[in-house]
């Protein structure tokens, strides 16, 4: 019997809950009239990046809050819960989508991240991965776009033929991102891999339960002319 090989990249899991009501309705109504793969996924991924905003001070601790219908309830998350709905809009509408990580070096952060986190090595980023038209295509819908006009940052855009990852460059054309180590790709996400290797490269972070602050707010403090 012959199994196709993408079924994997299409079915509903314990975090890419795409058979969740809510992903499904969210799904539907952000993906068009139109019944081309490439059309449907754009248009989701720029529903994911702008509705849900970007907000890393908050990283969960337990497994729930990685689930991607949470992640939609809360309408906030960092780059790998938006990673992860993102796959789980994609995988409702019949489109195969699996997860990436990679570790970056990010040079624009807020001072209060950065003290927490010890570091602007991010470890295990994550982005989407999609597969439209015979071939895999990365998409990261990790920054709103109002935040990225905060920050002075070039927003991300997508157009489903071509790989969407951080800019080397921001807008200005200083150093923004740099991508150091590459994880792979994953079903789903691999909790007890993510979580290991964040509590070990950040361990001020969890020791003191997040971070309590507007992320957005900060970052148009820092850059008042934008």
């Amino acid at each position: 019997m012959n199994i196709d090989p993408f079924s994997l990249y299409c079915t509903p899991t314990f975090f890419i809950n795409s058979d969740h009501e809510k992903i499904i309705a969210f799904s539907a109504r952000h993906a068009g009239p139109s019944d081309n793969p490439v059309k449907k996924a754009v248009s989701i991924f720029y529903a994911v990046r702008d509705q849900i905003r970007y907000d890393p001070y908050k990283i969960p601790n337990h497994q729930e809050g990685f689930k991607a219908s949470r992640v939609l309830a809360e309408g906030k998350g960092f780059c790998v819960s938006k990673a992860v709905l993102l796959a789980a809009c994609l995988r409702a509408q019949s489109i195969p989508a699996r997860l990436g990580f990679a570790n970056v070096k990010n040079h624009l952060t807020t001072p209060k991240l950065r003290e927490k986190m010890g570091t602007d090595l991010f470890e295990w980023h994550g982005y989407t991965d999609i597969f439209l038209e015979e071939k895999w295509v990365k998409a990261t819908p990790t920054f709103n776009l109002s935040l990225c006009q905060n920050f002075g940052v070039l927003p991300l855009e997508f157009n489903g033929r071509e790989d969407s990852v951080f800019h080397p460059f921001d807008a200005k054309g200083q150093q923004h991102m740099e991508y150091v180590q590459d994880h792979g790709y994953f079903a789903d996400l691999p909790w007890d891999r993510l979580m290991t290797a964040y509590r070990s490269a950040y361990p001020r972070y969890f020791e003191s339960g997040g971070i309590s602050g507007d992320f957005n707010a900060e970052a148009k403090e820092l850059h008042p002319n934008k």
